[in-house]
């Protein structure tokens, strides 16, 4: 039975660890300028080993390990300098920054917290907030404003009503009748054409408030709305028997209605976008330059470090010295990884996109992720995350450094052009046509083949569609 004896294995094995230095860089190499200098500044509270380079100018200490090295090899004797300990309270240290749960307390350094002054800053107002409020100073029956309450939250972004009057009147056995007078009070409020079940009803809302003596434009809205999608504009005159110019005079009273109206009211906030790097020409050669103003500059504070070449230290201070050490190193290290990778990922940019910068859009070139990382030297996913919502200020505007990267398409004598040019054209093409004879996707793929790109006329669809461009029948007017 000796197979049940426990015996000892040797297996030598490689597998790939992720540190947490290793962590730290790729999560810092993702993050754009805001979020870059938001994580400074939360990484300086948090380690009170890291100080930003003040004013004064003061040079940073050596960031390398070595920094540690000579500060536990360095012994100054005592008769050389006072001792440093005698610089700072050790009790605030402690209270502050170990957290021994002791009863040593500054109450000088205690900060009550109060309210931030952006709450006292108006917020926009969402429509259902917008309606809610119209309904609080309505006059209805209390059952009519709970059913309307019901139809606000079912209300999607354009203001249109998601859900049936059975799934309102089952949810708790309202009758149909006052889900119908619900309805009607919220279809009174502002904006008007809010809470329709489509665009027939929203638009004939509008109509309705604004423009009642209009009943052309509401008969064409109620019953040829698909034609008028078409700008089948004689089909319309025809089947009402009306002359083709008061069509078209209550086709444009239509046009200036409002398709979305809850839109207004929801409108999401802009973003703030700050470039990330500067593209710019010196001397005739396009340069990088990264943005690093009100970045915080990072520097190793001196007095803890002289705390690491004393023998009167603690060992607990000086543990807990030399961990916040480390991790303010690695910190540094990482920005500055971050730094250069982006700048030799940008480097790349412009030595493959030199004309795009110097000519505009129509010369932007394809540009793949993995060209550049082999360029570079890394990996694609690091290039990935080096240009992830990262921002460039070029001559011809900003744009996310994603932008740069597109597919390639065959293009004039056997070359390649970028994915994004074509659809320029494509969208060029339809600005420019002939709005009575609009060209289809096979004359379009014809046009591009005599410029030397081939592309088929499924391929020009669905270009036109990426591009949200009507098909030739929608964007066809009948003169």
């Amino acid at each position: 039975m000796n197979w049940l004896q426990p015996r000892l294995h040797l297996k030598v094995s490689q597998k790939q660890i992720l540190t947490p230095g290793l962590v730290q860089m790729v999560s810092v190499l993702a993050l754009n300028r805001l979020e870059l200098r938001e994580m400074i500044n939360q990484e300086m509270v948090a380690n009170p080993v890291l100080e930003e380079v003040g004013d004064d100018g003061l040079a940073s200490e050596s960031y390398t390990e070595e920094t540690f090295v000579k500060a536990e090899t360095e012994k100054v004797p005592e008769t050389e300098a006072p001792n440093p300990f005698d610089e700072f309270d050790f009790g605030s240290f402690f209270s502050q920054y170990l957290d021994t749960g002791g009863e040593y307390t500054h109450h000088e350094h205690e900060e009550i917290e109060r309210p931030s002054f952006d709450r006292f800053l108006s917020s926009p107002q969402n429509l259902a907030a917008h309606l809610e409020w119209q309904l609080r100073v309505s006059i209805c029956s209390e059952t009519v404003r709970e059913i309307a309450e019901s139809i606000i939250g079912n209300l999607d972004e354009d203001g249109y009503l998601t859900a049936t009057f059975e799934e309102i009147a089952s949810a708790a056995n309202y009758s149909m009748d006052d889900v119908e007078e619900a309805l009607a009070v919220v279809q009174e409020f502002d904006p008007i054409g809010v809470a329709a079940r489509d665009l027939r009803e929203c638009l004939l809302l509008q109509l309705k408030a604004f423009d009642p003596g209009n009943t052309l434009a509401q008969q064409i809205v109620s019953d040829h709305l698909k034609s008028l999608q078409n700008n089948q504009h004689k089909e319309i005159a025809r089947a009402l028997n009306r002359p083709i110019e008061l069509v078209k005079r209550a086709v444009e009273v239509i046009k200036k209605l409002d398709p979305r109206p809850g839109l207004r009211y929801n409108k999401t906030e802009a973003r703030l976008v700050e470039p990330d790097v500067y593209f710019r020409k010196v001397d005739d050669e396009w340069q990088v330059f990264m943005n690093e103003d009100e970045l915080p500059q990072l520097r190793l504070s001196p007095v803890y470090r002289r705390l690491l070449a004393r023998d009167a230290a603690d060992r607990d201070v000086r543990n807990y010295v030399k961990e916040r050490f480390s991790a303010a190193i690695q910190l540094i290290k990482n920005i500055e990884q971050r730094k250069h990778t982006i700048v030799k990922v940008c480097q790349s940019i412009i030595r493959r996109q030199r004309d795009f910068f110097d000519y505009g859009m129509d010369h932007i070139k394809p540009m793949m992720i993995k060209e550049v990382a082999e360029e570079v030297g890394v990996h694609p996913s690091t290039v990935s995350r080096a240009v992830s919502s990262k921002y460039a200020h070029t001559p011809q505007g900003v744009y996310e450094l994603r932008f740069f990267f597109s597919e390639s398409v065959n293009g004039p004598e056997g070359g390649n052009i970028s994915l994004m040019t074509l659809k320029r054209r494509v969208k060029k093409m339809i600005e420019e046509e002939d709005t009575v004879h609009p060209l289809t996707d096979e004359q379009i793929a014809k046009r591009l083949e005599e410029e030397g790109v081939r592309v088929t006329r499924r391929t020009v669809a669905k270009y036109r569609e990426d591009l949200r461009i009507p098909s030739t029948h929608q964007r066809r007017v009948k003169s």
